[in-house]
C-alpha cells in the first residue's frame, strides 16, 4: 500500500536514506543555485521541502547570505536538520499553508513540487506570501513526463502522490502563477536519462 510523501521521507531519515539523497542531487542543485545567486549582493534563503537541511547549511557558508531557512512537512527531517545545525532556522509545516515572518529574496526547492496534488497552488502561495518584488523562484525535479527513466518511482518508492508533468505544463504553472522571466533548462543529461529539470521565474 503507498504511503504519503510526507511518511516515506520520515522513514528515509530514520534509515538514512536523505544522505543518499544528498549526494545525488548536490552537482544539481550547486548549479540551480550558482545560477540563482551570481548577480545577487546580499540576499535572504528559503529552501522548500529542506529534507535533512543540507542545502541551508551550504548556502550559509556564503558572505552574500544574510539569513537562510529550511522548511518541510517531514517532523523527522527537522529534528535532523536542526540535530545537526543550531544556527539557521528550520520549521516543520505544510509548505501549502506555511508563510514566513519576513518575504526573501530566493526560494529554492529539489524534488518536491510534484509530491503535491496541486502544484500551482504552491507555487502561487510562495510567489504571493514567500518572495519579495524582483525575487526568485528556482525548482529542480528528476520526474517529469520527458525523463521516462522516472516513470516507475511511485511503485518503486511506495509514494501515494507523484504529479507526472510535462516541461511545458510546469513552465505555464509558474507563467500562471505571476512569474516574469520563467526559464527552464536541464543539468546532467546522460543516456536513458533526461536530466535535472530546472525551472526558474522572477516575481
Amino acid at each position: 500500500m503507498k504511503k504519503l510523501p510526507v511518511k516515506v521521507f520520515s522513514e528515509w531519515a530514520k534509515t538514512g536514506k536523505d544522505i543518499g539523497m544528498q549526494k545525488g542531487h548536490k552537482s544539481s542543485v550547486d548549479k540551480m543555485l550558482s545560477y540563482a545567486t551570481k548577480d545577487l549582493k546580499q540576499y535572504s534563503f528559503i529552501d522548500a521541502g529542506c529534507g535533512n537541511g543540507w542545502v541551508v547549511r551550504d548556502i550559509s557558508n556564503s558572505k552574500e547570505c544574510i539569513s537562510a531557512t529550511g522548511v518541510d512537512g517531514s517532523l523527522e527531517m527537522i529534528n535532523k536538520a536542526k540535530y545537526l545545525d543550531s544556527v539557521n532556522s528550520y520549521f516543520c509545516e505544510d509548505l501549502i499553508k506555511w508563510i514566513p515572518k519576513n518575504k526573501v529574496n530566493l526560494v529554492h526547492s529539489m524534488e518536491v513540487f510534484y509530491y503535491f496534488k496541486n502544484p500551482m497552488k504552491l507555487i502561487k502561495h510562495i510567489h504571493d506570501n514567500w518572495l519579495k518584488k524582483g525575487a526568485r523562484l528556482i525548482v529542480g525535479m528528476d520526474f517529469y513526463e520527458e525523463n521516462k527513466t522516472s516513470h516507475n518511482w511511485p511503485e518503486k518508492t511506495g509514494v501515494s502522490i507523484m504529479e507526472l508533468l510535462s516541461e511545458n505544463t510546469w513552465k505555464k504553472y509558474f507563467e500562471n502563477s505571476g512569474f516574469k522571466n520563467v526559464n527552464s533548462w536541464k543539468i546532467g543529461e546522460k543516456e536513458n536519462w533526461e536530466g535535472t529539470l530546472v525551472i526558474t521565474g522572477i516575481k
